[in-house]
């Protein structure tokens, strides 16, 4: 298995998308101009749901049209249906993604739709997307359990994976939307996964509601996992699951791999300065453990280079 580890950075989008003070577009081109310039080489923009449900989210366009882009930077945008697809054609995007549960109430709740009648909603989306040269990733939520049905069986997980890699997106991220999933049940399911649809079409989700994130991404290596999505800061959640708290911060994930040798290309410390700067516009403190302690280190004089491995 390599050593080499990608990270997809989903702050813009499923970090902010729950904020309840909208942010001005200007400060989110900023967030994501720092992101590439710390050596983020993936990353989720915004979202071209429907802004009456998400209205942190309206100025998609707007972001996407302002941003310097980098060559070699992957810059990827939520998109639930063909109207989110014409908006997204406006900005010359390249990739996009589209999502959906693997258990029916929360598929319900967030999409308005049972699991049947989305999967040729986005399929159809998938198809046009291909056709004009766009990528396409796909995720699953609620992988490890539901806020209103609890357990999800593995079966319903792999369905839904299946029905997506069908449709032609090409890669999948399994996400732990509620953050109940624990190291056990990670490895056990993503062995499961890699298995049928193999590792290099999988990618991990998590959320640290539990305190179990990081746990839960260092089982995912184990199994096979080399691409896991995080978030600056340990911002987001998911607005139609109650309970779900942030995402795991990507200083965090950045500090454990690269203690544990992976290579990500990802400078830790300048992610840092990101989260900082997402701790100044939000005017609160986040909760990244790494973020504070490098935070209080740099603010003290010391050298975070000099304590930490930042770049490998």
């Amino acid at each position: 298995m390599t050593n080499r580890v990608t990270l997809f950075e989903v702050g813009p989008r499923d970090g902010l998308q729950n904020e309840k003070e909208i942010i001005d577009t200007s400060l989110k081109i900023e967030l994501i101009e720092r992101l590439v310039s710390a050596g983020i080489r993936r990353i989720e923009t915004t979202s071209f749901v429907n802004p009456k449900w998400i209205p942190q989210l309206e100025d998609a366009v707007d972001v996407l049209n302002g941003i310097q882009r980098k060559d070699g930077v992957v810059y990827s945008a939520l998109v639930p249906n063909l109207k989110g697809l014409e908006r997204a054609q406006q900005t010359g995007i390249k990739e996009i993604a589209v999502f959906m549960s693997s258990s029916e109430s929360h598929n319900k709740s967030n999409i308005n739709k049972t699991m049947e009648e989305t999967y040729p909603v986005l399929r159809e989306v998938v198809e046009t997307a291909a056709a004009v040269g766009m990528k396409v990733r796909g995720y699953v939520s609620t992988a490890f359990g539901c806020p209103y049905e609890g357990d999800v069986p593995l079966s319903a997980v792999a369905r839904v994976t299946e029905e997506l890699l069908r449709m032609g997106v090409y890669e999948v991220s399994i996400g732990d939307t509620i953050g109940v999933g624990t190291p056990g049940q990670v490895k056990e399911r993503f062995t499961s996964l890699i298995g049928l649809f193999g590792e290099e079409r999988l990618a991990g989700h998590f959320h640290d509601t539990r305190g179990t994130g990081l746990a839960n991404v260092y089982a995912a290596l184990e199994a096979g996992i080399r691409t896991f999505d995080s978030s600056i800061g340990g911002l987001g959640g998911c607005p139609y699951a109650p309970g779900a708290s942030g995402n795991i911060s990507t200083e965090d994930v950045l500090y454990m791999l690269h203690g544990m040798g992976m290579e990500t290309g990802v400078k830790l410390e300048e992610v840092v300065e990101v989260g900082t700067f997402m701790e100044r516009i939000l005017n609160r403190t986040l909760p990244s453990r790494v973020l504070q302690a490098m935070k209080k280190t740099c603010t003290e004089g010391e050298s975070a280079n000099e304590r930490y491995t930042t770049d490998k």
